[in-house]
């Protein structure tokens, strides 16, 4: 990989919101003035050490940061071969790591004067933690979910309305994360005066991408030193799952000047990556395009209109990825696999059996790929994955998928 690559991992994007071919902003003008000043607001805050402040303080007494980095002792020794340590953000406040980012974004708008505040979610994760914070902060909150994904992420939902938030079923296309983003925008572009839109993942326009992930990053900073005190070293692999690709980009971003660090992102594979798009693998069975305001690799056919992808886990069931993902893939610095449902199953299973842990369907997908691998490295390999969320979401959806009914499992 060329030095000028590397030298350039950590001031990504470019003054135009570009990571090399992908980025960008694509929107329309009515919403420009608005990003503009988020922009600039942001710009701002990065230098501000009264912003750093609040966002370590809510980090450390609202939050719980840092996560755990816990030794999957029994995980490591089931498959035998490399080390397997799993960054817990799944133990945040609210549950994911969709908080991190939260924050940052709503002292962001409250710093703008907004007073109302619009989030697309899918699993549910991310409107539950716009939803809490908009209570703490006493901001009304509007949360777009696809009318699918308010049936399999009941929990949440319910969740959400008891934070105060209003949650509004999204019926447009398959009722999914990508229908959820689009109704948002269309929100955002009528009501751009008191209205600030908290994007969950690392896409959308300029500057999301870059400041979602830069929110994000404190999962790779706290990993970076929890190793070097467990193990006086840097990990070899680091893993994640990705739908958008936030906690993915949160716990790469801090190594991705350590050349000898592997970095993997675990995409969901759903029925197979196969040419009817019964996937979400975005890298590995789509294509570059434009949507929600970045040019990123999508599914779409050969017209260039998306497709809707399939995954049993709501948070990946989405057809594009964030545009730094689209970039490090190109570039070689990052290697970008899929997951199937069946396989994602099995790892969720084997968590909750062999660590207690009973995890979100998202980094099962991650987990799923460790057990692929970990085996066959040798025992001085570390592996650090992120669990970046928790189950109690999917247990109806897990129900279903193994043939259980709810009321038969006693």
């Amino acid at each position: 990989m060329p030095d000028d690559l590397l030298n350039s991992f950590m001031t990504g994007p470019d003054e135009n919101g570009r990571f090399g071919d992908f980025g960008g902003r694509f929107v329309s003008e009515t919403l420009m003035p608005l990003i503009l000043e988020l922009e600039a607001q942001y710009e701002h805050a990065k230098t501000d050490d009264s912003f750093w402040a609040e966002m370590h303080d809510l980090w450390t007494h609202y939050v719980g940061r840092p996560s755990p980095m816990y030794f999957a002792e029994r995980l490591t020794e089931k498959f035998g071969g490399a080390k397997i340590y799993l960054k817990r953000d799944e133990l945040n406040h609210t549950g994911a790591h969709k908080i991190n980012n939260v924050l940052g974004q709503i002292i962001l708008a409250r710093r703008m004067g907004k007073t109302r505040i619009i989030a697309e979610t899918g699993a549910g994760q991310h409107g539950v933690a716009t939803a809490t914070v908009c209570a703490k902060f006493g901001l009304k909150c509007i949360v777009y979910m696809g009318a699918h994904d308010v049936e399999r992420q009941s929990p949440n939902v319910f969740r959400m309305k008891l934070l105060g938030a209003e949650v509004v079923p999204v019926t447009s296309g398959r009722g999914t994360l990508k229908d959820a983003m689009n109704d948002a925008l269309r929100d955002w572009v009528t009501n751009v005066d008191d209205t600030f839109y908290c994007i969950g993942t690392v896409a959308g326009p300029h500057p999301y991408p870059a400041m979602v992930r830069d929110f994000q990053a404190i999962i790779g900073k706290e990993a970076k030193e929890q190793m070097q005190a467990a193990e006086g070293r840097l990990p070899d692999t680091i893993i994640a799952a990705i739908g958008g690709g936030s906690n993915a980009m949160g716990l790469f971003f801090p190594f991705l000047d350590d050349k000898d660090v592997n970095i993997i992102g675990v995409e969901a594979g759903g029925k197979g990556v196969n040419d009817r798009m019964e996937h979400c693998a975005s890298l590995t069975g789509g294509r570059p395009g434009v949507l929600h305001g970045n040019r990123t690799y999508l599914l779409q056919d050969d017209d260039g209109q998306i497709l809707e992808g399939f995954s049993i886990s709501a948070g990946l069931d989405y057809p594009g990825i964030g545009p730094e993902h689209s970039w490090l893939h190109e570039i070689g610095r990052a290697k970008y696999v899929s997951i199937t449902d069946v396989e994602a199953l099995e790892a969720f299973q084997l968590c909750c059996e062999l660590e207690g842990i009973i995890p979100a369907l998202e980094p099962s997908h991650a987990l799923a790929h460790v057990m692929k691998i970990a085996g066959d490295l040798p025992a001085d390999h570390i592996i650090v994955m992120n669990m970046c969320g928790r189950g109690d979401k999917d247990i109806f959806t897990v129900a279903r998928a193994l043939g259980w009914e709810m009321g038969d499992v006693l």
